[in-house]
């Protein structure tokens, strides 16, 4: 995808398509009126014979407007003349892009980014226009021999003015950055078990780090593990004729010797439940067990074309959960690498096992803050729906960053409690605690798991097992939370630099 600033008068652009607003009461936007203007008043007349009542998402295509070289104008609801919320800017760029899916149309010019939003500006207006055109252009085809997509668009830009120009094309690589990682994660999310395997993942990572010098890359295989202690990571795979990664990316963007943040994602890429089996309907979508590591490699390839002034390390513990007559049973006990001993009452809650050795792993950086991402578990969709994010962590303010963070990037994310009464149905007879703590409270009880290995820094989870991807007729990866991530980290460089 090209994707550019476009500051010319708009009767001058050369475009298969320019996207302008409408607002209710038949009220035009600045550049609505203009093309109002220079094609003798065709917008208001198709306004004021009612085929646009400018209600937020609704949409016109004007596909011929004699006497002049436009070529189309697409008409976009915007709801009351006034400052829009940032999910309903989001709501009429996404209308706007699923009206042009199937149109013969190859190049956009969107003057959206003129309109008023609360408490934003043209930098994340233009962000916003690159990150929802390009999330909703994305279309699976690696594995079909017809690789036509739905889409024409080659070309998406944005309408501004000289002097919004320089935040305008801020934004843009912003959002062409986002767009990228999100697009990367969604991709390895989408592929199958079969293709995207714990290897396959590692070799991602190393071609990032030959494509990006600023990234270090290391794959931390299953002896060495084995000499590091890490029992129960290493137990999951047991089952599996795949060996277990632990795949470490360096980002080095900071001085040399600042605390790194660290980002470790959940790589499972297929989990049938080992022995305690899971049901067959659905479980296909198991494939997306690994959509916290997708996210941790599409966030440091945004970071590296960002050139971001952070040291991160991104950990992606990857692995699959199968039966097997070496898998893992229930009752088993292991001891992770922190020395605790975990008995294994479900085989199923193999996430926090992965995790839990990668969160002790994660002590010999002496981070700054770790922030780990899993598809954890099943309960977080239940209490908050797909909607947004569940979050727990033992500091206040990261998990408040990260909160801001979610409500600027659109990906909002619900903090939980992480309370010490949650701890006690992690209790077992036989070990130092068990992997799951019943069904009260799943979500909280998993995080609570994870709070043991992480006593020595700050740290937050995000269970993203229900917004990481979509089921039912629009199944596919989402490539949440990379968006939010990648605005945590634009923050804390913000932070860092008005501090320096």
């Amino acid at each position: 995808m090209d994707y550019s600033i476009e500051t010319a008068p708009l009767e001058e652009l050369q475009c298969d398509c320019i996207i302008v607003g409408v607002y209710q009461d038949k009220q035009l936007s600045p550049s609505a009126a203009s093309l109002d203007n220079s094609t003798q008043g065709l917008i208001n007349s198709i306004v004021n014979r009612g085929d646009l009542s400018g209600k937020n998402g609704e949409t016109v295509l004007i596909n011929a407007i004699p006497g002049n070289k436009i070529e189309r104008i697409l008409l976009v609801g915007l709801g009351e003349n006034k400052p829009l919320s940032g999910k309903n800017y989001k709501k009429a760029l996404l209308a706007a892009v699923n009206s042009l899916k199937k149109p013969q149309i190859k190049s956009v010019v969107c003057c959206l980014a003129e309109c008023d939003v609360e408490g934003r500006d043209w930098q994340w207006k233009s962000r916003h226009v690159i990150e929802v055109f390009s999330d909703a252009l994305y279309q699976f085809t690696h594995t079909k021999s017809d690789k036509e997509t739905e889409s024409k668009i080659e070309k998406i830009s944005v309408s501004a003015t000289e002097s919004n120009r320089a935040l305008a094309h801020a934004g843009m690589l912003q959002g062409k950055a986002v767009a990228e990682g999100m697009e990367l994660t969604k991709h390895l999310a989408d592929l199958p078990g079969n293709i995207c395997t714990p290897a396959f993942l590692a070799e991602q990572a190393i071609e990032l780090g030959q494509k990006y010098p600023s990234l270090a890359i290391k794959v931390v295989e299953e002896p060495e593990m084995a000499a590091l202690g890490m029992g129960a990571l290493l137990s999951v795979s047991r089952g599996s004729r795949q060996p277990a990664k632990l795949i470490a990316l360096e980002y080095q963007g900071g001085e040399k010797n600042a605390k790194p943040i660290v980002l470790i994602g959940k790589g499972l890429t297929f989990d049938a439940g080992g022995i305690s089996l899971k049901q067959a309907p659905g479980m296909d979508e198991m494939k997306y067990d690994m959509c916290g590591g997708a996210s941790v490699l599409g966030t440091l390839l945004a970071v590296a074309q960002l050139q971001l002034p952070l040291n991160i390390i991104g950990l992606i513990p990857s692995s699959e959960n199968l039966p097997d007559g070496d898998a893992n049973k229930p009752g088993d006990i292991v001891t992770s690498m922190s020395g605790k001993t975990i008995e294994i009452l479900n085989t199923d809650a193999e996430g926090r096992l992965l995790l839990c050795d990668t969160l002790t792993y994660a002590e010999r950086y002496n981070p700054e803050v770790v922030i780990d991402l899993a598809t954890l578990t099943g309960a977080c969709g239940i209490a908050l729906g797909r909607v947004v994010s569940g979050l727990l962590g033992n500091d206040d303010a990261l998990c408040n960053e990260l909160t801001i963070a979610g409500e600027i990037a659109n990906d909002n994310l619900w903090r939980l409690p992480l309370w010490e009464e949650y701890q006690e149905q992690l209790k077992s007879n036989f070990a130092d605690m068990a992997n799951v703590g019943g069904k009260d409270g799943g979500t909280i009880t998993a995080a609570c798991f994870l709070a043991r290995f992480a006593e020595k820094f700050r740290w937050a989870h995000l269970d993203i097992a229900a917004t990481a991807w979509r089921t039912g007729p629009t199944k596919g990866a989402t490539g949440r939370p990379v968006s939010l991530l990648i605005q945590y980290l634009i923050s804390r460089a913000h932070t860092q630099n008005i501090s320096g």
